[in-house]
Formats: C-alpha cells, sequence, structure tokens
C-alpha cells in the first residue's frame, strides 16, 4: 500500500490518516442508525412524521436496482452506482427536498438454488448470509438508506404481496376496445347479461360451468399454455424468451436452449404492446435504452393470411382446384394455416408454404399415406407421412434455435403429405415442417416466397420447388432472390378480381390487403416480435403460486386470506430434467415431491375439497416487477402501498407526467428484461385503480462499468492481478512475463478488488471521491488502484484546511475572505450545484479540488469558504463533512443543513483575458476590465503585440467580445 495510506511514527496525531477515517466514519454511521437521520417521511401511516425537517417539502425518490446477493460480496465495480445515487440524494436532501433513498435485494434465483444443490445447503440459508454481508459493506461506505424500508424478495411477508399482484393480474383481463385491464368480474357479468356474446353465440346460461371457466380462462391475463417453451436442461427449467440470448443459449449460466411443448404459466404482455411502445415517449429515458425496447416488442403492419388445407391432396404441385375464386377449397378443407407476413404483397410468389416441427395443425394434417406423385427427396426415405415428421421433429428438437437458424446451414425438412390452397392463385402448394422456422416467431408457419426471400430460395433448390417472382429487380441485378422494393410483376389474376402487376410495394400491399379482407382470406394486421412472458419455472427457490387446480384441472385462485403460501421444506433441490430429444419425458420439479403439501383439502366457499397445489414457482423477476412501490409502505399490513403514499411519491406532476420514481439507476443490462415486465406489471396495477402512476421509473440513468486489467501466463492462466508489476516496457508475476488484457472484473480473471479492501487502506470516503471522480458516471472507466492516492490527498488538504493536524484545532477564522478567494468561492458554488443538479460528479469534484487548492496558499481558513467546502463535500465524502462540520461549531448533522448558493453579484467577472493571435498564431494576451469597450481592448492588443508587428500596420483587426482578438498584418 502507498505510503500516504500508512502512518509512521512522525505522522502528527491528528493527521487524516486511514486509521483516523475509519474511526471517524463507524462513529458517524453509528450516530446516523441512532438518529435515524435518513429517514424519509410519509404523508400517511406509521412512517409519517409531522416534525421532521422535510416533511412538508418537495419531494423526491430516488431508487436503484436492487442487487441480487452473491455469495462473493460486492467488488469496486458494484457501488458505482449506488455511490452515485447517495451522492444524488444527500445533495437534494441539503437542497431542501424529502428524499427517499432506499435498498432492498433481489434474492430469489438460480445461483443459491444451484449452490444448496451442489452441496444441500438451504438457498435461505447462503441468501441470507449474502445479504447481511451486502448490507454490512453497504454501511462501511455510507450510504445514506432509509434501513426501515429494506426488503427482501424472499421475505414472506413481500412474497405475500407479490402472490397477491399475481392474483390481480390473473383475475383480470385485457378489454381491447378500452385499451386497458378489467377484472374478470366485468366480462362474466357482460356474458350473464348478453351484452358480449360467446365464442360459439350460445346464451351463457345454456353453458356448463366447465364451459363458462374456459372461456374466461382464455381471457385471462395470467393463463396456463401448452405451447412450445425454451428448455434449458442445463439450469434444468424453462425461460423466457428474454432470457435467451442472441446465439440460442441461457442468458445465466451459457447453456444450449431447445424448443420443448409443456404446460407453463403465460402472462399476456402483447395485449400491452402498443401502450408499452406509445408511452416510452413520455420517459426521460437514455435513447439507446428505448430503442432497445422498441426493437424487442417489435411492432409490425402486415397481414393475417389464410391458406386452406385440402381434404382431397391427390393433385400435384402447382395446379388450381376447379372452379375459380379463394372459396373453392371450403368444400374439401379440413384447417386453415394462418401465416403473418410484411409483404402481403408478394403473395402471388407463394409456391409452397413451412411450418415449425412443434406446429399444432402438423398432427391434424398428416395423412395416413404420401399422396400421388410425391417426389421421393420430399419424404425423407420414410415410408409414411407421420413417420417422416416424427423423424424430424426428433432432429429439429436436438437443435437450438441459433442452430436452426445459422446463416449458410443447409435447409433441411419434409413434406407433410398434405397441400396448402394458395388463395390469390387457387394453386395447391406442398406444405412442409423445416426448423428454419420457429414455433414462438409469428405465427409458426410461412407462406414461402422463394423469389423475394433467401432462405426460401435455398430450400426451393433443395427440394426443386417452383420459384416466382412478383417483384420486378433492377435491369443489372445478377442474384438469386431480391429482396428490394420494384413494380409488382406476375402478380394479376383477373378471373378473380385481383390484379397487382406495376405498382409500387406500398400500393400493391394495399390492394391484396383489401382483396383478402373482401374474400374472407385474411385481414390487415399488426403483430409484435414481442411473446407473451413465458411465467413459469421448474425449480424450488422462487415464489409459490397462489393457484390450486380442482378436479377438472382448472386452476382456482386462492383467496387473500390464505396469502402468503410459503415455500414448503424439502430434503431435495435438484430438478429433474430430462434430453431434449425425449419428447414424452416431463420435468420433475423439487416441490412435486412434497406430496402432503401438493396434495391440499381447502374450502374454497364450497365446502372443503380435494386440491392439486402448482408446483411451478414463479420466476425471479416477479419480485422486481415491483418492489419500488413496497419501499413506499412496507410496514403496511393490509395492502402493498397506502393509496397516499403511492400518490405522494410516485403519482403524476401534470396531466401528461407519467409519474414514477424521480430517478432510477441501473446498468444497461437490464434495458430489456426487468424494465418491460416491470412496466407491464405496472400498467395493469394502474389500470385496475391500485396506483396512480402509469410507469414505474420516470427517469432512467444507466451508470458505466468498472473495468480492470487482467493477466495471463504462457499457459492463458489466470494469474493475481494485484501480484503483477510493471518493469522494462512489460508486465510480470514474479519472474514470469505476463499478458495484460482489459475488461470484467471477476473472480475467474483474479482482478477483483474490493470496497473493504479500499476502505481498510484509505477510509470509505475517499473510495466515494475516487469513484465519482474517475470520469462522467454514465462512462464505464478502468480501475487503478494506484490511482486512489489522489482522491486521499486531497481529502487531506481538505483536513488541513479546517483542522491543525498537530493539535487538533481548528484553522478557521473569522476574518472575512479576500476578494479572489471570495469570488472563486461563489464560481465554485454555482459550478457544484449546476454539476449536482446534471449528474456530473467528476466535475463537481473538479472544482472543489480547485477551491481546495487555493485555500492551501493562505495562512489560515476563513470561516466563510471553509463552511461551504464541508458542505459541497458532503454528498461525496459525508463522514469527513459530518466530523469537520462538527469542529466548526454546529451540533447538527450537517445532512438537512442548506446547500450553498451563490451570489449571482460575485459570478460577474472583473476582467477578462483575451488571447490575441497574429495572423492565425497566439502572440500574447491581455487581461481588460470586463466592460471595456471595443476600441479598449483593440488598443491593449495592439499594445501587447506590438514587437510582432514590427512597425506594420494591420491590415485587419477583429475583436470577439469576451473570447479574442486577432490581427492580420
Amino acid at each position: 500500500m502507498t505510503e500516504a495510506a500508512e502512518p509512521t511514527a512522525d505522522t502528527p496525531p491528528f493527521r487524516y490518516t486511514a486509521g483516523l477515517a475509519g474511526e471517524i466514519e463507524t462513529r458517524w454511521q453509528d450516530i446516523w442508525a441512532e438518529r435515524g437521520t435518513f429517514h424519509a417521511p410519509n404523508p400517511v401511516g406509521p412512517l409519517a412524521d409531522p416534525d421532521h425537517p422535510r416533511a412538508s417539502a418537495e419531494k423526491l425518490y430516488v431508487l436503484d436496482m436492487f442487487p441480487y446477493p452473491s455469495g462473493a460480496g460486492l467488488h469496486v465495480g458494484h457501488p458505482l452506482g449506488y455511490i452515485g445515487t447517495d451522492s444524488y440524494a444527500r445533495y437534494q436532501r441539503m437542497a431542501g427536498r424529502n428524499v427517499l433513498h432506499a435498498m432492498g435485494f433481489d434474492a430469489f434465483g438460480l445461483p443459491a438454488e444451484q449452490y444448496a444443490v451442489q452441496t444441500g445447503t438451504h438457498p435461505r440459508t447462503t441468501t441470507e448470509q449474502n445479504i447481511e454481508r451486502y448490507r454490512t459493506q453497504l454501511r462501511r461506505l455510507g450510504m445514506g438508506y432509509d434501513a426501515r424500508r429494506s426488503v427482501a424478495t424472499i421475505d414472506p411477508e413481500f412474497y405475500r404481496w407479490t402472490q397477491w399482484i399475481f392474483l390481480q393480474v390473473f383475475n383480470s383481463w385485457y378489454d381491447a376496445d378500452a385499451r386497458r385491464a378489467r377484472p374478470v368480474d366485468e366480462l362474466v357479468a357482460e356474458f350473464a347479461a348478453g351484452t358480449r356474446p360467446t365464442p360459439d353465440g350460445r346464451p351463457w346460461g345454456e353453458l356448463s360451468d366447465v364451459e363458462r371457466r374456459r372461456i374466461v380462462d382464455d381471457r385471462r391475463l395470467a393463463y396456463v399454455s401448452q405451447a412450445p417453451v425454451n428448455w434449458c436442461p442445463g439450469l434444468g427449467t424453462v425461460l423466457a424468451n428474454e432470457e435467451v440470448t442472441a446465439d440460442g443459449r441461457s442468458d445465466r449460466g451459457n447453456f444450449p436452449v431447445y424448443k420443448r411443448n409443456l404446460k407453463q404459466w403465460m402472462m399476456r404482455i402483447t395485449a400491452y404492446g402498443d401502450r408499452l411502445l406509445d408511452d416510452l415517449d413520455k420517459l426521460d429515458w437514455p435513447e439507446p435504452i428505448k430503442l432497445m425496447q422498441r426493437n424487442w416488442i417489435g411492432r409490425s403492419t402486415g397481414a393475417h393470411i389464410d391458406f386452406p388445407v385440402a381434404a382431397d391432396d391427390t393433385a400435384p404441385v402447382g395446379t388450381a382446384p376447379a372452379g375459380s375464386g379463394p372459396v373453392a377449397a371450403d368444400a374439401g378443407e379440413v384447417a386453415a394455416i394462418r401465416v403473418f407476413t410484411t409483404r402481403p404483397d408478394t403473395l402471388f410468389g407463394a409456391t409452397y408454404m413451412v411450418l415449425a416441427p412443434e406446429h399444432e395443425l402438423v398432427d391434424r394434417i398428416v395423412p395416413a399415406g404420401w399422396p400421388d406423385g410425391t417426389r421421393p427427396a420430399w419424404t425423407g426415405g420414410h415410408a409414411t407421412p407421420g413417420e417422416a415428421v416424427d423423424a424430424y421433429r426428433k432432429q429439429a428438437a436436438a437443435r437450438t434455435d441459433l442452430e436452426r437458424q445459422a446463416e449458410g446451414r443447409e435447409k433441411t425438412g419434409v413434406f407433410v403429405g398434405a397441400y396448402a390452397v394458395n388463395p390469390a392463385t387457387g394453386a395447391r402448394i406442398p406444405v412442409f415442417v423445416a426448423d428454419y422456422v420457429l414455433a414462438g416467431y409469428g405465427t409458426g408457419a410461412i407462406m414461402a416466397v422463394p423469389g423475394q426471400d433467401e432462405r426460401d430460395w435455398d430450400f426451393a433448390e433443395v427440394f426443386d420447388l417452383p420459384i416466382v417472382r412478383t417483384v420486378q429487380p433492377p435491369a443489372d441485378f445478377d442474384g438469386k432472390a431480391y429482396t428490394g422494393d420494384g413494380p409488382a410483376v406476375n402478380s394479376s389474376a383477373p378471373d378473380r378480381g385481383l390484379d397487382l402487376d406495376g405498382l409500387a410495394v406500398t400500393e400493391a400491399k394495399a390492394r391484396m390487403i383489401e382483396w383478402l379482407e373482401a374474400n374472407g382470406r385474411g385481414t390487415g394486421a399488426v403483430t409484435y416480435r414481442l411473446r407473451d412472458w413465458l411465467f413459469s419455472r421448474q425449480r424450488y427457490w422462487g415464489e409459490p403460486f397462489p393457484i390450486v387446480y380442482d378436479e377438472h384441472g382448472t386452476p382456482i385462485a386462492l383467496p387473500e386470506s390464505m396469502l402468503p403460501v410459503e415455500l414448503p421444506e424439502v430434503d431435495d433441490f435438484s430438478p429433474r430434467t430430462f434430453e431434449p430429444t425425449d419428447a414424452d419425458s416431463q420435468p420433475e420439479t423439487p416441490l412435486s415431491r412434497r406430496k402432503d403439501w401438493v396434495e391440499v383439502e381447502l374450502d374454497l366457499g364450497d365446502g372443503p375439497k380435494r386440491y392439486i397445489r402448482e408446483t411451478n414457482v414463479m420466476p425471479q423477476w416477479a419480485g422486481s416487477c415491483w418492489y419500488e412501490l413496497r419501499y413506499l409502505d412496507p410496514t403496511d399490513s393490509d395492502r402493498f402501498v397506502d393509496p397516499a403514499n403511492e400518490a405522494y411519491w410516485m403519482g403524476p406532476r401534470a396531466d401528461s407526467d407519467p409519474g414514477g420514481t424521480d430517478l432510477y439507476v441501473g446498468g444497461a443490462e437490464h434495458a430489456v428484461l426487468h424494465l418491460l415486465y416491470a412496466r407491464f406489471w405496472h400498467k395493469v396495477l394502474y389500470d385496475l385503480g391500485h396506483v396512480s402512476s402509469v410507469e414505474p421509473f420516470r427517469k432512467l440513468f444507466n451508470q458505466g462499468m468498472i473495468q480492470a486489467y487482467a493477466y495471463t501466463d504462457a499457459r492463458g492462466s489466470y494469474v493475481d492481478a494485484a501480484q503483477v508489476v510493471e518493469r522494462d516496457g512489460g508486465y510480470f508475476h514474479g519472474d514470469q512475463a505476463v499478458k495484460r488484457e482489459y475488461g470484467k472484473m471477476g473472480k475467474s480473471l483474479r482482478n477483483v478488488v474490493t470496497p473493504d479492501e479500499m476502505c481498510e487502506a484509505y477510509g470509505a470516503d475517499t473510495f466515494r471521491v475516487y469513484e465519482m471522480s474517475m470520469g462522467p458516471l454514465e462512462v464505464s472507466r478502468p480501475w487503478e488502484t494506484r490511482a486512489v492516492v489522489g482522491s486521499f490527498r486531497f481529502l487531506q488538504r481538505v483536513w488541513r484546511a479546517v483542522v491543525d493536524e498537530h493539535t487538533g484545532a481548528t484553522r478557521v477564522v473569522d476574518t472575512p475572505a479576500d476578494e479572489p478567494t471570495r469570488r472563486l468561492l461563489h464560481k465554485v458554488v454555482d459550478g457544484v450545484r449546476t454539476d449536482m443538479e446534471g449528474i456530473r460528479f467528476n466535475t463537481a469534484i473538479a472544482k472543489l479540488i480547485e477551491l481546495t487548492n487555493a485555500l492551501t496558499r493562505l495562512p489560515a481558513t476563513p470561516r466563510e469558504v471553509a463552511e461551504p467546502l464541508v458542505l459541497m463535500l458532503a454528498p461525496f465524502a459525508p463522514h469527513m463533512a459530518e466530523e469537520l462540520w462538527q469542529r466548526l461549531g454546529h451540533a447538527d448533522s450537517l445532512a438537512y443543513a442548506d446547500f450553498p448558493v451563490a451570489d449571482p453579484a460575485l459570478l460577474v467577472a472583473e476582467t477578462v483575458t483575451y488571447p490575441v493571435q497574429v495572423n492565425g498564431k497566439v502572440r500574447g494576451r491581455i487581461e481588460v476590465p470586463a466592460g471595456a469597450g471595443e476600441q479598449d481592448v483593440r488598443a491593449a492588443a495592439l499594445e501587447a503585440v506590438a514587437d510582432q508587428l514590427g512597425g506594420r500596420e494591420p491590415r485587419k483587426v477583429i475583436v470577439v467580445a469576451g473570447r479574442m482578438v486577432s490581427v492580420v498584418v
């Protein structure tokens, strides 16, 4: 460690050292805890405090993305955003606002469960130990949190309300006409009154209870679905689309992910697609984050087109059925394949269809034998279509989505033995299954237009299928599929009243959609890349669903009086997984093995009955979807938040304001997952009248990352970065030369530096100042331990400006400051206030360093400068600031002292310095009174560069007021 951090025998007794810093910091942390210094008063309820100094002040809600408490604890990269929000909150508190700043823990999740599987240690045991370590580390850094409001998602009293919110979603449906969620009871009332028709038109009273329930369940915002899901054998659970990386692997653990058909809980987030998109315009978020959300939601405009599948599959490819018009196929129609396309104008070029291997229609349309004329290349060498499809499905199940859609991979597939009818041409076109089509994207089916799609062209070449261009390429085009714009060609069917030839793409699209709708074969549509949120996990360490199943397998919501449904104890935390190619096996969850918990007798209003509990658990995202609301009212046992407290802290400030937290700080890696899910839940709660804010997070700020150098030896193994030295232009670990690389900080790279080490060596205040001074908060920056000493020496200079290192007495005098010092002070005050409001902490600290350096030249520090300096330092180095404030004679904490305000009169410069250029090069500088006129500036400039002119008369003299003088000779 550097000498700056280590006292020696000659160290003055009151010098600011790491030891003194530690003593000061611990003492003030105890004082803050004892006095409840950072308690924020609510307007109502147990946390209300009318005597609080900010009880009637303007509110400010500052929020961090709460951490998952890992066993490794915090490294120096983790607290960057936390120190930033703490500095901002402390400033705003001193600026007169009632500031709410709390910290909790996102404590369910896979790491603790995987550790439990490996060691047998209960996830709660390790998670609670990790939480306690995090709390200790954050306290050591001097965070000004309201500790009364801390929550952890694993606390039953917290996840009681997570379960309650799930039930609000489950008991709601989305009214597309009203564009909001409504209670299911209102839907039932409309069916019963006959104001809303049932799907098949029968009166509600004639339906059985099971039929009624099925109709309602099909409309719920939370519903059970048998659908293709992302199965991750490595994690033993399904994953939401957002948890699968672009290369088809799990976001956590980087395991391969496969498609499987499983029964799962889903959230109908797609119903909110338009609102999730449109309301982004109301938010003060970084544009890149908004763009990522827009791209993920992926709104596309086009058409749904239905292709009838005929029972008579004897006609060869490319022939039209008898008669004309799209209705000709109705007589033999056994199913209809629905596709979505953004290019309905290319329908004439659809010469075959492809279904995803998992598509639900495949089994319905596969005939017993191959139709006459089936080409051998289409059968995969199998005797029947059923055998061919089954064999191909097994191959597809063993591939990840990335492998299935890899560029350049040879296209594979098999004919299902059925033909669909192209509604524009009337031609029968063969239906294939192929794994380059995914069940979870679009409708899981495509109309293949090889003339305008490269993948379709490749497939058509492999299987010798017709290719028809429907867009005219340029004359010099010599490629295969043409994907550009151009006039429509080969797109006319006069006998059907359809002619697109010669039309531009936009006109052709509109004409085709009009024709499809008029003939009952399609509709204009808007679809989304966004899929419904897969909400089940086949794990143990998560929130149990407040759901049981009756004798019909119908999901039944438990009443609020039975919440929380707590996790039972289990002996085995391992989920029983299956191979991705084993289509018949089902995963076994840890909860399903607790039969005494799963099978339960309950009285849900119609007498005691036997029920089966849901044995999946909620995903880790559930608790983080709403935790910001629980901070507002964590002691309320009757409601998840009192409406008055929610409206005070998060309510909209004007008609156009979406409401939400005033500042939300966290990493850009949560741009889709957490932010999208939280917005969805919040909008449901808003629709149902539980919150007044439309959005959960009004302003979002993404802090950068702290990165670090790592070093590898000749074998490519990482060595301890702390033991590497630089010499002779290289890097050495002992005597061995090592290579340096730059990236994330982590245990695997052996380059972790912990805040505990920094606090021990320098004190928490130095660590805080260093992290805030490294660069703009939103920019990633390299960690350099040796540079920390610069922040330490700055604080030592501040200390010496106030405290005599030998006697401990203050060096502050009541003598007024000289004019230059006073003007510098007010310039710094004005600049620091501006920087703090703009979250530019590094430049604020630079200004404080400038002021401190000016004080070192004075024999003593004027009080009129010392006190503002201490107050401005407080957001960054709060412990030292509190200590100095007390030594300056103040009994109370400075947490609620007024932040300094600059005198406008002292911000006006007395003089202005002009650089003077001669023929474009600076040859001198002049200092003139701030109010000097142009002639005076001109004269002073010519005098300053007279020796450069050598008696020559200048051709031109240009005075740019307040900036420069340019002389041309």
